[in-house]
């Protein structure tokens, strides 16, 4: 029922300025139409039904009870999640928990992100009490995730801002692999690593190779941003799309963002050799970078 309220709100705010307009420039009085007086209800509903059953409506892209990235956003209509292989970061991306559907970003003191045109869902991972894992981090907090999941603890490793050399996990541990071991470490990455550090770690590809993990980067003075690609469809006629999640400053929880220049199918952004108009930042094409395997 208050999806048919919601409707006809959107369908009455679209025909009464149109009523309007006609009676003030024409000088048309609606009331001399009986027809369209009397059955005025009945257009407005039809008009509803055509627009809730538009195959475009979000209502078909997102679903609010999903628990996780592939759940809770489905493919627009024509396209089908990109094959991943078993076990690869990508596969990892698309299946992050998210928190319940209503649930707002939060910041490191606990704060919340009143910014909700930014974001659709928040990604189910503590962010620690301190303002460390800003945009950049949260990147490099994914990657070591999964890393450290997939217990590669040899390739858990992130360059310093200081000297653009790598910090290895494996050094940190002193043989202690324990998860609270993986935290501190991550924490200190972030203490000394930024998005220019990481920028600088990272390989540009070609936005028309994008790929499940890949990173929207770039250095900035005073300070740069990052967003990361965590899951793609693609059409049989080759077209393809991507979901994107971000942190920011001050630190905050990982978040999948929306898309304010289509919402027809936010929060997946279609793939074009073009600016990326994130709700916080806009990137180029070129901006597009990817992990060194």
């Amino acid at each position: 029922m208050a999806g048919w309220a919601f409707l006809w709100g959107t369908v009455s705010d679209l025909i009464f300025p149109i009523i309007r307009r006609t009676y003030r420039f024409n000088n048309i009085l609606i009331s001399n139409y009986p027809f369209v007086m009397k059955h005025f209800t009945l257009i407005v509903f039809i008009c509803g039904i055509l627009l809730h059953c538009s195959p475009q409506n979000q209502s078909s892209i997102v679903n609010p009870s999903g628990e996780s990235v592939y759940e809770r956003f489905l493919p627009p209509n024509g396209y089908t999640r990109f094959t991943v292989e078993e076990n690869s970061f990508a596969q990892y991306l698309r299946n992050l928990d998210l928190k319940p559907f209503e649930n707002r970003v939060r910041y490191y003191d606990n704060s919340i992100k009143n910014k909700p045109d930014v974001y659709i869902s928040v990604i189910d991972m503590d962010i620690g009490n301190r303002d460390l894992q800003q945009c950049a981090d949260a990147v490099m907090r994914l990657r070591g995730e999964y890393l450290y999941q997939q217990k590669k603890y040899d390739q858990i490793h992130f360059n310093h801002l200081s000297d653009g050399k790598p910090r290895y996990f494996t050094d940190y541990a002193g043989g202690d692999y324990s998860y609270n071991r993986f935290r501190k470490f991550m924490d200190q990455i972030f203490a000394y690593a930024n998005t220019s550090s990481l920028h600088d770690e990272m390989i540009s590809v070609p936005i028309v190779d994008m790929q499940p993990g890949d990173v929207f980067i770039r250095k900035g003075s005073p300070y740069g941003h990052a967003v990361i690609v965590v899951d793609m469809a693609e059409s049989e006629s080759g077209g393809k799309m991507y979901l994107l999640a971000q942190s920011y400053m001050p630190a905050q929880e990982i978040q999948v963002l929306v898309n304010r220049n289509d919402r027809s199918i936010s929060p997946w952004y279609e793939l074009k050799d073009a600016k990326i108009f994130t709700p916080e930042w806009t990137f180029e094409a070129s901006d597009l970078k990817r992990f060194v395997e």
